[in-house]
């Protein structure tokens, strides 16, 4: 089973778009996306929770990933799968 995927984005993100292609590539069927840019107060909870002002913002299970480069960094570590299977 695929661990739930959180991810906080906005509508005009290309990073997000990547992140999320990615994701699907590995098979990820839903992404629970948080549109900051639609709610201000998600905005704010994404900051407090990561620490970061970027979008897009990525959590696999309760583990915190980072960003898009953050993720991509570990798909060619080859731990990003693992991850991904709750392991």
């Amino acid at each position: 089973m695929i661990a739930r995927v959180v991810m906080y984005s906005t509508g005009i993100c290309p990073y997000c778009v990547m992140a999320e292609r990615l994701l699907k590539a590995k098979g990820v069927d839903a992404i629970d996306k948080v549109r900051i840019d639609l709610d201000p107060q998600q905005r704010v909870e994404m900051m407090q929770r990561t620490g970061r002002r970027t979008v897009p913002q990525i959590y696999i299970g309760d583990t915190y990933v980072g960003g898009f480069d953050d993720l991509s960094i570990l798909d060619r570590s080859g731990k990003l799968d693992s991850l991904l299977q709750g392991a």
